[in-house]
């Protein structure tokens, strides 16, 4: 059966990669050197786990779904996967990939999920935007392992609940570890803590609600999913930023996990948002 060696949740700077290796260094801001530092270190724990597949949780920025047809949770089942989009490239300096798909993890996630009770979307022409490309850049920017994507929606309301995601997660984890292949598999998804996008609280000196994410950090780093469920909520997430339901995706790598005390947890604050970076080892601490 595989392994599921590690599991990684973090947030998705797009500009990290311009800031940090795109801009000159005497043009860098004063906080990239310990963003890089911060985001090495974080490497080392998903290259620990000798990972030979990664099955990636991100969601589309209206790339390619939008309001009037988004699904709830997506599948990709492709060879190969082409990644960025134009204005991610325009805007963001992100590169561009063309990444390996694993096609019969895919379809055993896929069936395993349906029975399951997740009424997932398959997707046979998926593109990759940078909820999936960052974490690749800042954790395995070689590209070289085949990916399975999971996409979900946490930006057209109404959405899932909080216990949803974490209960898609428990799923995704059971599946993984029923897979007949002699490998190790990790998950890496990415999210956000409190976010302003085009609203009134965006590019101030920290996140919008600083408070917010140190809690939401601690809820995960310790595995209080009793709290999360709790307080969690449509409301409370977008009181505290218009793109802070970001943060479900994050509760989700908390279900692959498990309820469990994260091994690896760091963060960085930044001008208008708050990086995170945290990895549990479910066959323990390889390090």
């Amino acid at each position: 059966m595989a392994r599921l060696s590690a599991v990684l949740a973090t947030t998705h700077h797009p500009f990290f990669h311009k800031l940090t290796e795109l801009t000159p260094p005497e043009e860098q801001p004063p906080f990239a050197a310990e963003w890089k530092r911060k985001v090495l270190a974080y490497r080392e724990t998903l290259t620990a786990a000798r990972p030979d597949v990664l099955v990636m949780v991100g969601s589309d920025h209206f790339h390619q779904f939008f309001a009037d047809n988004y699904p709830t949770f997506l599948i990709g089942k492709q060879a190969r996967y082409d990644a960025t989009f134009y204005n991610e490239v325009r805007e963001f300096s992100l590169p561009t990939y063309e990444l390996t798909g694993h096609e019969d993890l895919s379809g055993f996630m896929f069936s395993g999920l349906l029975d399951r009770g997740f009424d997932f979307s398959i997707s046979h022409e998926l593109k990759i935007d940078h909820s999936i490309i960052c974490p690749i850049i800042t954790t395995r920017p070689q590209a070289d392992l085949p990916v399975v994507p999971v996409y979900t929606n946490i930006f057209a309301p109404p959405l899932p609940s909080a216990k949803r995601f974490y209960d898609l997660g428990r799923a995704i984890r059971s599946i993984i570890e029923e897979w007949p292949a002699d490998v190790n598999v990790a998950a890496v998804g990415s999210g956000h803590l409190s976010l302003e996008l085009g609203g009134p609280r965006m590019f101030g000196e920290h996140g919008p609600d600083p408070e917010w994410d140190l809690q939401a950090i601690r809820w995960l780093a310790e595995g209080d999913v009793d709290s999360i469920l709790k307080d969690v909520t449509w409301e409370s997430m977008t009181a505290a930023g218009n793109a802070t339901p970001g943060f479900l995706d994050l509760v989700l790598m908390l279900g692959i996990a498990g309820p469990e005390k994260a091994a690896y947890v760091d963060d960085l604050d930044l001008f208008h948002t708050r990086e995170m970076y945290m990895t549990w080892y479910p066959e323990g601490d390889p390090r």
